[in-house]
């Protein structure tokens, strides 16, 4: 159980993306992994047999480790992720209320299954931008309280609630977070006697201030955890998520519940691999690689998603660098770039949709994945997952080394399909790809259920990918020589 309590300890630190991101940062520079900025250059810096990471906007991150004996032109192993999940955000402008109650309006992000968000103990975290020193610098902060709830009807005011559940997503998805006469108002500093913001006649404001946008005490909290006057906090991206700790459940502890599931999964279990594998880099060839996007659950169609210039630009930045500064000219760097890219292979890890003992006819009769029966190689003829038959011939090859089962998915004929970072990535690179990922039950709920025990299988699978890409690559004959 060591990788899955790790993996809960992971959940429980990683509210939002920008905490994931945090932790998946420290885990990699405790394992020697040093950070690269995109904002300089990277000629000189980046060496064979050394480990890297860089971040875009706090919520994407890729990391990767060169090999010993790497050369330009030579292959990249790369494991790809989100680390994003349905939920709701507060609105810029938040302060509402209603009969007496404080309520905090908030925006659906992504495609959550919105009904379990019902009488669950809510609570905050995400980035704030303060002024600070001249400066405007991020600060996480993480509420770990429960503070909001978003009640239901009684059933006796609803006598159809358990056969029809309906709701508006507007006005009936809006979370409590207090009574008005329950609380003394306290200024911090910003305000008159009557609660009301002073701003002088004379002070110009592009926006509202932040405390007539926001209820006055939540701003205070959000103030006092990240450590500033309510004076100093510009503005937020705060995110609620579920305030019940993720745990160990079932008779035999077999089951992992918690939030995030999707696709948190993947990240822990791709990075680990990743540091497991690149503890000697001395006889690798290769260059090996994980990058985690945010953005997937809305179609990752921003400056730090999949579908942006993030995971092309740093592969153009060190797949033709080969270490020795005076040999990398520009010319040499753009044939060994598009070699590179046509030897190597990303596995797009997301994950997958596990039977359902109480909804089996859903699944396709012979593609049920079970959980706690290992990673799931998931299949589109439409081409919404990216697995061929290449594709599986090398993962079966790495799964064998490993000694990790594998299971396969299609969806009914009759059956809409999700998709992944991989077409996306497929398409916009021209690398091989292959559709992967552990399999779960209540896909995009507040609380989800997985296998702890196919944490450990994920993570072995990963390394074995990474361990022997570079041999296993060219004895897989596809175009010819």
């Amino acid at each position: 159980m060591a990788y899955a309590q790790e993996f809960l300890d992971f959940l429980n630190s990683s509210p939002t993306p920008y905490h994931a991101v945090s932790s998946l940062k420290t885990r990699l520079s405790d394992a020697g992994f040093r950070e690269l900025s995109e904002r300089t250059s990277w000629n000189g810096l980046v060496e064979r047999g050394n480990k890297y990471f860089v971040t875009r906007n706090g919520s994407s991150i890729i990391a990767f480790a060169v090999g010993g004996k790497w050369a330009p032109g030579n292959p990249v192993s790369i494991v790809g992720a989100h680390t994003d999940s349905p939920c709701l955000k507060i609105k810029p402008v938040s302060k509402r209320s209603n009969e007496g109650f404080i309520q905090v309006g908030v925006e659906l992000y992504g495609g959550g299954i919105w009904h379990s968000w019902f009488d669950s103990d809510l609570s905050l975290g995400g980035r704030v931008m303060v002024a600070q020193g001249g400066q405007f610098v991020p600060k996480l902060i993480n509420i770990r309280k429960p503070l909001l709830k978003i009640p239901t009807l009684a059933i006796h005011l609803d006598r159809d609630v358990n056969t029809k559940f309906e709701f508006n997503k507007e006005t009936q998805l809006l979370p409590i977070a207090g009574l008005e006469n329950a609380a003394s108002v306290t200024s911090g500093g910003c305000c008159g006697g009557d609660g009301e913001p002073k701003i002088s006649q004379e002070e110009f404001k592009s926006l509202k201030s932040i405390i007539e946008r926001h209820n006055e005490q939540l701003v205070q909290l959000i103030a006092k955890e990240a450590g500033v006057d309510v004076s100093q906090v510009e503005d937020f991206e705060l995110l609620l998520y579920d305030h019940k700790e993720s745990c160990l459940g079932g008779l035999n502890d077999e089951f992992i519940f918690s939030a995030r599931l999707d696709n948190l999964t993947s990240c822990f279990t791709g990075t680990e691999g990743l540091i497991e594998s690149s503890e000697d880099l001395s006889q690798e060839s290769g260059i090996r690689l994980i990058s985690c996007f945010d953005h997937e659950e809305i179609g990752s169609s921003s400056a730090q998603g999949a579908d942006s210039n993030f995971l092309p630009n740093i592969l153009d930045r060190i797949t033709g660098l080969s270490g020795i500064p005076e040999k990398d000219t520009n010319a040499a760097i753009h044939t060994k770039i598009l070699e590179s890219s046509a030897k190597s292979f990303f596995l797009s890890s997301d994950v997958a949709h596990g039977v359902h003992p109480n909804y089996a006819s859903k699944y396709e009769s012979n593609h049920k994945p079970k959980l706690g029966e290992g990673p799931v190689l998931k299949i589109n003829a439409n081409q919404r997952y990216m697995t061929n038959s290449p594709g599986v011939v090398l993962l079966k090859e790495c799964a064998k080394r490993a000694k990790v089962p594998l299971q396969l998915f299609v969806v009914q004929n009759a059956s809409p399909c999700g998709s992944t970072i991989g077409p996306i990535l497929a398409s916009k690179t021209g690398i091989r790809t292959l559709d992967i990922g552990n399999p779960i039950l209540s896909m995009h709920s507040i609380r989800e259920t997985g296998s702890s025990s196919d944490i450990e299988k994920a993570v072995k699978l990963f390394k074995s990918f990474y361990d022997n890409f570079s041999t296993i690559e060219p004895t897989i004959l596809v175009d010819g020589i």
